[in-house]
């Protein structure tokens, strides 16, 4: 396909990133588009300065990789972040090695190539697996028929494992339910708040209303269920229909119940001056109680 985009072979990067004749090649930043569905989120945070900064001084040093796209211009393979910083550095074009790829190969390179990054979501892995194990299993349906019989195939989720420094396809498989959530609960996997296991085991079999009836009674009581909470909750499923009155019964278990005193205003304003803000009441009232609790221990 041909660009409108200007291109400038770059001797220095030809010789270090050459493949089978490909050749580097600067295209302008407003021809290039993002991977369709892109599971990785590009930040403006620290790192991404640390990027704009090498970038303004010294250029993209590693190329991206992209496909020319039908509707023109090309869709980016690897290199999401160095344009975002190209872009940031203030400069219009981008090194990138154009590739002719169909969807299941261009969608294998860009999850692998984004896994490399130090600090990847669980949400963000979630997809990307999804994605990648998509392709696998396409690629799969296309090569049984010429696969030599005495070569051993890895199973698509063992292989996304081993691609991945995962432990094994269980987790891969773990990562994968996660994309079951609702946007809410699967916030709380990415805060550290609910773990990988627990959630993929216990929560994304539910449906989701189910899920949205459960995250409004976690946010109601401000609690983080336990695993046998949610264990309860799924086997309460079985047999009944899940409701904010049972499953807020389930995670009220164990709970203590909730201590408060009301004390009037007009009985407060007889020990207090009329200028003392509620504020002000209470830290007094807090200060004397525990005087209070020294004395009598």
């Amino acid at each position: 396909m041909k660009s409108s985009a200007g291109k400038i072979a770059l001797t220095g990067l030809n010789d270090l990133f050459r493949t089978g004749g490909e050749t580097v090649q600067e295209v302008l930043l407003s021809e290039l588009f993002p991977f369709k569905d892109h599971p990785f989120h590009v930040r403006d945070d620290d790192a991404m300065r640390k990027t704009v900064e090498s970038i303004a001084r010294s250029g993209v040093l590693a190329p991206g990789i992209v496909r020319p796209r039908q509707e023109g211009g090309y869709e980016i393979i690897a290199g999401h972040r160095r344009k975002r910083g190209s872009e940031l550095a203030g400069r219009e074009t981008m090194p990138v090695l154009i590739r002719e790829l169909d969807d299941d190969e261009a969608t294998i390179i860009m999850v692998d190539s984004n896994l490399q990054r130090e600090k990847i979501l669980p949400s963000e892995k979630a997809f990307a697996y999804k994605m990648k194990l998509e392709a696998l299993k396409h690629q799969g349906k296309r090569s049984d028929l010429t696969l030599e019989p005495a070569v051993p195939k890895l199973p698509a989720r063992e292989k996304i494992a081993q691609d991945a420094g995962e432990s094994c396809g269980l987790t891969v498989t773990r990562y994968i339910a996660l994309t079951k959530l609702i946007p809410p609960l699967l916030a709380l996997v990415d805060a550290d708040k609910l773990s990988l296991s627990t959630a993929a085991d216990y929560i994304s079999g539910l449906t989701e209303q189910e899920q949205t009836l459960l995250a409004s009674v976690m946010d109601k009581l401000n609690v983080i269920p336990t695993r046998s909470q949610l264990a309860k909750i799924k086997e309460q499923r079985k047999t009944e229909a899940l409701t904010i009155t049972v499953i807020e019964a389930i995670l009220s278990e164990g709970r203590s119940a909730t201590v408060q005193v009301v004390l009037k205003q007009t009985r407060l304003h007889q020990y207090f001056p009329p200028s003392y803000t509620a504020q002000q009441m209470e830290e007094v009232i807090v200060s004397l109680l525990e005087t209070w609790s020294v004395q009598h221990k």
